[in-house]
């Protein structure tokens, strides 16, 4: 078993990233499904290590949205039920739309070019789901921070982080077609303003192109039914 003498409590930084290289790899290959329980201790005598580096591995996947700590049951995959799926999107719809709006008005050339260099490797994207995950996680991120507000930032921030995860472990062809990283252009159009598009509408289109009702938690959901302007292409209310 590998230990550090004398410092139990200190993990070299490459034996973490190892592990955590090791168990996403897992994770992504399906060998731990989403609702499977990551078992410390099991985990550690596979590989033949203490189970301080395996914590402190679980807790760096849990920051990347991969694994969830569920309280005295232990660490799990990431599974989110279609509600909670729909829920945290609802709550997107609203927040997103007021971060495009900020950051239009913050729009620099700087954030114009980053968006647009991150939209064109979307477009082109034929990698792992899970590393297009992060690539369409970035995207969104950067509008986050142009809108200027660090509260927003950190809310979007923890509400997303395993929505992305768990939409990257679907292993559903049907799902993955539709989920492929398309019509973020649109949204970079919104943001730099080459698009009058209400940006709740925006994000709520955008949503639509990878789930069903995602507006369903939202007041969109609870009022009239929800249809473009064919002029604005601002939501019906």
């Amino acid at each position: 078993m590998i230990t550090s003498p004398g410092v139990s409590d200190v993990t070299p930084p490459t034996l973490r990233s190892h592990v955590v290289r090791r168990l996403r790899a897992e994770i992504i290959d399906g060998r731990y499904r989403p609702g499977d329980r990551l078992n410390e201790s099991q985990i550690a005598r596979e590989f033949n290590i203490s189970r301080i580096p395996v914590r402190e591995a679980l807790s760096q996947l849990q920051e990347q949205g991969l694994v969830m700590n569920h309280e005295r049951r232990g660490m799990f995959v990431v599974r989110l039920g279609a509600d909670e799926v729909q829920q945290i999107n609802s709550l997107r719809i609203v927040l997103e739309a007021e971060a495009m709006r900020l950051a239009r008005a913050r729009l620099t050339p700087e954030v114009r070019a980053e968006l647009t260099e991150l939209v064109i490797k979307m477009d082109a994207w034929e990698g792992p789901l899970i590393d297009a995950a992060a690539l369409d996680r970035k995207f969104h991120s950067v509008i986050w921070h142009a809108a200027g507000n660090p509260y927003l930032v950190r809310t979007l921030d923890s509400l997303t982080v395993s929505l992305f995860a768990h939409k990257a472990l679907e292993h559903d062809s049907q799902e993955v077609r539709r989920w492929r990283l398309n019509h973020h252009r649109a949204l970079l159009d919104v943001v730099t303003g080459d698009s009058d598009t209400d940006p709740q509408f925006a994000m709520l289109t955008h949503l639509r192109m990878a789930y069903t009702e995602p507006e369903r938690y939202s007041s969109l959901g609870v009022s009239a039914t929800v249809a473009p302007s064919t002029r604005s292409g601002k939501p019906a209310v």
